[in-house]
Order: C-alpha cells, then structure tokens, then sequence
C-alpha cells in the first residue's frame, strides 16, 4: 500500500535524522512494525508513537525503541534480555542486531501472539517465555544487556544480578504516570547510571517492581 510505504519511509528518514547508531535505524528499517499491530491500527503503523495492543498494553513508540537499543551501544555478538515482548516487535528488531534474544511477557495472550508473529517472519534467534514470580529469565542468565519495556519504581537488584560485569541495562525509572530512561552499567566497583530523558510506560509487575 502506498500509503504505508511512504509512511514507512518517512519514519525511517526521521530516526536517521534523530539517532547516531545506524545499525540501529537499519534494523528497524528492516522489520515491518505492521505486522506487529492490531489489524484496525495497520494504516498507523508508522505513526511515531505507542500503540493499543489489548490487555492494557502498547507497541512502543519507534523513537524511543530507537533510542533504548541505542543506549544498548549492541556490537553483534550479545545475548540479549528483553522484558515486555508485547506483541513481539522490539524483540524482532533486537534479532536484527544481536545473536540471541530472550522475552519475557506477562500477558500470556500476548507472549503466544507474539511468538507465532515472529516464527512467521522467521526470526528464529528469538525465545519468547512467560514471566514468572521473579523479574528476567534467570534459567539463562548472566546476560549482556538487558532492556526493560515497562517502568519500575528502582532499577530491581534482581535484574542487575542478571548482567555480566560490564554489561548493562536500559530502563524507565519513576511513577506509576511518569518514569526517567536510565541506563546502568554494572561493575564490580559500584554501577554507573545515564539519564536519557522523560519518558512514559506501562508499569512492570512482579518482585521488586510493581505488585501484579
């Protein structure tokens, strides 16, 4: 369709404008968000900004995706942690860039949909579970990067003990209505945080964030 195509390249030229990591903006060049949006959101699907996936949850906004991977600095090689698969298309993307993605979802609906979205597409680097009571996927850890798709009153200790020295972490930080995107690096010293900006996401659930 026409319209999606010029709409797609539009969004494409507008990251390239906003985002220094190309590998970045041509990973999500390659992956087609409308296949990762509810049918009666196909025509919006590269409108810049989150939208309604059901059960109270979102498809996040193409800039800030951006800007999390990017924060990442991902080089290729890294296994990577993703909290909130949602429908699946921050996870597509993360298989563009590295060789191995972990999802967890909360929303069991979504974590299948998602799953037979991105086996459909072929991206078979990607394992999508269901969260349990603890935060991450421990059965896999440690982890070079973590990116986490959904706010958290703190940066959860049980996530950090996830990475690897030197590895780091991408995730909103605050309210229940407003969180600041931070980055943590871990290190055996003491972590260091980035503040990347305002920001706003579903709260994440589980111990050591929200209570479900």
């Amino acid at each position: 369709m026409a319209d999606l195509k010029s709409a797609r390249e539009n969004l494409i030229k507008k990251l390239d404008f906003e985002i220094a990591d190309k590998r970045v903006v041509e990973s999500m060049k390659r992956v087609p968000r409308e296949a990762f949006v509810p049918r009666k959101s196909y025509l919006d699907a590269y409108d810049d900004r989150p939208l309604s996936i059901g059960f109270g949850q979102t498809i996040s906004q193409p800039f800030i995706v951006a800007l999390m991977l990017q924060a990442l600095a991902l080089e290729g090689k890294e296994k990577v942690l993703e909290l909130g698969t949602g429908s699946g298309y921050e996870a597509a993307v993360l298989a563009e860039l590295v060789d191995r993605v972990i999802t967890v979802e909360v929303v069991p609906e979504l974590a299948k949909s998602a799953t037979r979205i991105l086996r459909e597409l072929g991206y078979s680097k990607v394992e999508v579970h269901i969260a349990g009571k603890t935060l991450g996927w421990p059965a896999e850890a440690p982890y070079e990067a973590i990116i986490v798709s959904a706010g958290s009153p703190r940066v959860p200790p049980v996530l950090l003990d996830q990475l690897v020295s030197g590895g780091c972490m991408v995730i909103p930080v605050g309210s229940y209505w407003q969180q600041e995107l931070v980055k943590v690096t871990k290190y055996e010293g003491g972590n260091k945080e980035e503040n990347f900006g305002g920001c706003y996401f579903v709260p994440l659930l589980g111990e050591g964030a929200w209570e479900r």
